[in-house]
């Protein structure tokens, strides 16, 4: 018998290897071409780019908020808010999340600076969270049409996140083990994968919108799959674990600074930068007044035509996610956290050139993208990646200077 278990595993973990090179050997080409990108960038960069004339390849790693990510390494959180002169709250640590900066301060160690440990969590998350999106997506879709997601996914307009301080590669691991275990219903990993999540990056309510809407699911598909009393107990659990870490941070942060409002009044700070004066939040209010801004005070439009072009961008995603046969092909899971996260960006964020980044979550998606059998069409999205990536890395690192180059 144990003979015959070996030999049944045997070619699972010869398979399993296989995948593992090639799509190591994927990603390693995808971060030398965006290394390559990278680097024209910091010799393009000039005088009125933040990085200056004389940029270089670790200037980038450390730029926009890696910076902060950084000083959440070295100094921790505030006490007490900065405020400006007027009394209103001003950016700080509070707005970004613990795991990233403190990992990354301890693979740093050796090398003796945060940057390079900065660098390996994102690059070694990169490639885990590569290998992982395959095997999530090879759960609906064929073994080509999965590493051809990963192509895209790996060389994507946002690709050169794998390779600066940001929280993104590392969150994203995490996210697609998620996923992965509510589609094997292996509930129990979750349990540690929820708290690192939420306290990776902000998104976390949108994966507790997301188990609440696949519990439902599940309550009218078990018929064709058995909804056990185990699982109902796991579902609703995990939900609430979701929402009790979603808003912790915030009472984190109101104890420590004595001020109840400081994580939702440090957040807004960044929002002032585009509108001035006394910054509310209410659900959708990000969307409702960005389409303002940016079509009547921006692009001298009328902050009507914002709204109608908000209204039917809502329409064409929720087409997208019900209809589209290629999405359809990636399963119910993908696209009830695809609806569930374009939900919570929706109800939390004021768009701006920061929303590119903020649809990586997203990335399960390059699914349907990579169906479609013909080479012409895989080689095309490869080729808009690719220079969608360039164009990313160019305006937000060669220049760096205008309000629609932030990262």
């Amino acid at each position: 018998m144990a003979d015959g278990e070996l030999t049944d595993r045997a070619p699972a973990r010869v398979t399993a290897g296989r995948v593992a090179v090639r799509i190591g050997l994927i990603y390693l080409i995808a971060r030398l071409v965006t290394t390559a990108f990278l680097l024209v960038a910091a010799e393009l960069s000039g005088f009125e780019s933040r990085f200056g004339p004389e940029a270089r390849l670790g200037d980038l790693v450390l730029g926009w908020d890696s910076r902060w990510y950084w000083i959440v390494a070295e100094v921790g959180y505030p006490s007490e808010l900065p405020l400006t002169g007027d009394g209103a709250v001003t950016e700080n640590q509070w707005a970004f999340m613990p795991v990233f900066p403190y990992l990354a301060k301890l693979v740093g160690l050796p090398f003796g600076h945060w940057v390079f440990g900065a660098f390996l969590v994102s690059i070694v998350a990169g490639y885990g969270a590569s290998l992982v999106l395959f095997h999530l997506l090879r759960e609906k879709i064929d073994d080509t049409a999965a590493t051809w997601a990963v192509v895209f996914f790996a060389a994507g307009p946002l690709a050169a996140l794998f390779q600066v301080g940001y929280a993104e590669s590392l969150f994203l691991l995490w996210l697609f083990l998620a996923l992965w275990c509510v589609l094997r219903r292996r509930y129990g990993w979750l349990y540690a994968l929820i708290p690192l999540m939420a306290y990776t990056r902000p998104g976390i309510l949108a994966f507790a919108l997301f188990l609440a809407l696949f519990g439902i699911w599940r309550w009218f598909s078990r018929r064709r799959e058995p909804l056990r009393a185990a699982e109902v107990v796991h579902i609703v659990a995990l939900g609430l674990l979701a929402v009790v870490v979603g808003f912790s941070w915030q009472l984190i942060a109101g104890w420590v600074t004595g001020d109840s409002g400081a994580y939702l009044a440090t957040e807004l700070s960044w929002r002032r930068n585009w509108i001035p004066g006394d910054v509310v939040f209410f659900p959708f209010e990000g969307f409702v007044s960005a389409s303002a801004f940016w079509f009547g005070s921006v692009w001298g439009m009328t902050a009507e035509i914002g709204y109608v072009v908000l209204a039917a961008s809502v329409v064409a995603v929720a087409a997208i996610l019900l209809f589209v046969p290629q999405v359809k092909r990636l399963g119910v899971e993908v696209r009830l956290w695809s609806a569930s996260y374009v939900v919570y960006l929706l109800l939390v964020f004021f768009p701006q050139s920061s929303i590119f980044r903020l649809l990586v979550p997203l990335s399960p998606l390059w699914g349907a993208l990579a169906l479609p059998r013909s080479t012409p069409w895989r080689v095309g999205v490869l080729t808009a990646c690719l220079a969608g990536q360039w164009w990313w890395i160019y305006n937000m690192c060669a220049l760096g200077n205008a309000i629609w180059q932030i990262p």
